[in-house]
C-alpha cells in the first residue's frame, strides 16, 4: 500500500490489565487503597527530610529525591489506570502515549541512576570513611544528584525520538494498560528489528549493565563490612541491604521487560503493574522503615505539626 494512502493512527486504544470484570474491580480497590496509604507516607518522607535541619548528610538528601522520583512515577500511569478500569473504550491519543512513554522513561531512567549515585555514597562512607567529607562536599553531592536528571532525560528523549520517527496506520489495540516501548513499536507499519536492536540496547543493556554492577559494588560493601569491627557495622550492614532490596525491586522487571525482543509473554502486564504501580511507592518506605533517623525525624514531625 502507498504511504500516502495509509490511515495515520491518532490515537490508541488499551486492551487493558485484564478482560475480567472482577479482577479488574480487585485491582482498583486494592490499587485505590494502597495508593491512599502510601503515596502520602512517601510525600511526608520528602517533608520531613526538607524540614529537619539534622538530616543533612547526602545519604538524606539522595533518599528525598528518590521519594520525589518515585511519587512522581506514581501518577504517570496508575492514576490513568483506575479510570480506564470503568471505562468501556480505554483511548489515548498518539501525543498523549508519547508523552506518557517518555516521563515514564525519564523518571525511571533518573531513578536507576540514582540507586548508582547512592552505592557511590554509600562506598565512600563504608569502605572510605576518612575521606567522605572531602569527596563528598555539597557542590560533588548537587552535581551527583544533576547527573540522574540529566541522564535520565537523555535515555527518554532517544526512546521517543526512534518512535517518533516510525509510521503507524494500524491497527492502534495495545496490549496493554498504559503506553511502553515494546508495545508501541510492534504497531508500527514498517519493519522494526533495528528499531529493537537500539531500544533493547537503550534501555535493556543499560539495565543489565547497572543491575550487575550494583551488585557487584554491595559485594564489596558486605565484604568489606563483614571484615570490620567498627560500631556502626550492623547500621551499615542494615543500610546496604536495604539498598539491595531496592535494587531487586526495581531492575528485576526493567530487565524482564527490555533485555529480551519485544515478544508478548503472558506474565508481561502482571510484572508491567507491579513495575510501574506497586514498587516504586515501596520504595522509599522501604529506606525509611530500615532508617531510624528518618523515622525518629517522621515522629517528630508528625506530633509537631499534627497532634501539637
Amino acid at each position: 500500500m502507498e504511504t500516502e494512502n495509509r490511515t495515520v493512527v491518532t490515537e490508541f486504544i488499551f486492551t487493558g490489565l485484564t478482560e475480567s470484570l472482577d479482577i479488574q474491580r480487585l485491582v482498583f480497590v486494592l490499587s485505590l487503597i494502597f495508593y491512599i496509604i502510601i503515596l502520602p507516607g512517601n510525600v511526608f518522607i520528602i517533608l520531613t527530610i526538607i524540614s529537619d535541619p539534622g538530616l543533612t548528610a547526602p545519604l538524606y538528601l539522595f533518599l528525598g529525591n528518590l521519594a520525589f522520583l518515585d511519587a512522581s512515577y506514581s501518577f504517570i500511569v496508575a492514576p490513568r489506570m483506575l479510570i480506564d478500569i470503568f471505562s468501556e473504550k480505554k483511548i489515548i491519543s498518539y501525543k498523549a502515549c508519547i508523552t506518557q512513554l517518555f516521563f515514564l522513561h525519564f523518571l525511571g531512567g533518573g531513578e536507576f541512576l540514582l540507586l548508582v549515585v547512592m552505592a557511590f555514597d554509600r562506598y565512600i562512607a563504608i569502605c572510605r570513611p576518612l575521606y567522605y567529607s572531602t569527596v563528598m562536599n555539597p557542590r560533588v553531592c548537587y552535581v551527583m544528584l544533576l547527573a540522574p536528571w540529566l541522564g535520565g532525560f537523555i535515555h527518554s528523549i532517544i526512546q521517543v525520538v526512534l518512535i517518533l520517527r516510525l509510521p503507524f496506520c494500524g491497527p492502534n489495540h495495545l496490549d496493554n494498560f498504559f503506553c511502553d516501548v515494546p508495545q508501541v513499536i510492534k504497531l508500527a507499519c514498517t519493519d522494526t528489528f533495528a528499531v529493537e536492536l537500539l531500544m533493547i540496547f537503550n534501555s535493556g543493556l543499560l539495565t543489565l549493565v547497572c543491575f550487575l554492577g550494583l551488585l557487584t559494588s554491595y559485594a564489596v560493601i558486605l565484604c568489606h563490612v563483614h571484615r570490620s569491627a567498627s560500631e556502626g557495622k550492623n547500621k551499615a550492614i542494615s543500610t546496604c541491604t536495604t539498598h539491595v532490596i531496592i535494587i531487586f525491586l526495581m531492575f528485576g522487571p526493567a530487565i524482564f521487560i527490555y533485555t529480551r525482543p519485544f515478544t508478548a509473554l503472558s506474565a508481561d502486564k502482571v510484572v508491567s503493574f507491579f513495575h510501574t504501580v506497586i514498587f516504586p511507592l515501596l520504595n522509599p518506605v522501604i529506606y525509611t522503615l530500615r532508617n531510624q533517623e528518618v523515622k525518629t525525624s517522621m515522629k517528630k514531625l508528625f506530633i509537631r505539626q499534627v497532634i501539637c
